[in-house]
């Protein structure tokens, strides 16, 4: 069943956080996602995001997104993730697929969202569903264009846009 995300479903979004990406990071990595999904986007961006739970109720994906509130034409996907046992069924294009059926009836014209230089999956993921790399201000080991410092002192990103 895919529905919007409640703020009570804060705390099992924290789970799946911390364990869905098998380790990526270490705890460091695990507290960095966490902290990436506060309940505000529960709160305030529920419309725009989505949720997957199987038919026991127990979470299976989820996606939170909204619509730029400064560029007109672009939304942004700002955290996706799938359970490890659910990964290539197919159901995090179809959240994709969702997002940007919800964006282009808001008008919006594009998708951004970003990546950790070191998560290859989703860069290499986000550029089958057909988003484009961003150019960055270096270019990292694997030739992956990077943004040093994006997110803070020693918190690079992948940036990606999609045109609609």
């Amino acid at each position: 069943m895919v529905r919007h995300p409640a703020p009570a479903d804060h705390a099992r979004l924290q789970v799946a956080l911390a364990g869905w990406w098998g380790g990526l990071g270490g705890e460091a990595g695990a507290l960095q996602r966490q902290l990436l999904v506060p309940r505000l986007f529960l709160q305030h961006f529920a419309g725009t995001s989505f949720l997957v739970e199987r038919a026991d109720g127990t979470l299976h994906a989820f996606l939170i997104g909204f619509l730029s509130q400064t560029e007109p034409d672009t939304a942004y996907i700002h955290f996706v993730g799938v359970c490890p046992d659910g990964k290539r069924g197919g159901v995090g294009s179809a959240l994709y697929r969702r997002f940007f059926a919800l964006a282009r009836e808001a008008g919006r014209t594009r998708v951004r969202c970003i990546t950790s230089p070191n998560n290859h999956d989703s860069i290499a993921y986000h550029t089958r569903m057909g988003f484009r790399l961003e150019p960055g201000d270096r270019t990292g080991d694997d030739g992956v264009p990077v943004h040093t410092d994006y997110d803070g002192p020693g918190l690079d990103r992948v940036s990606f846009v999609r045109e609609l």
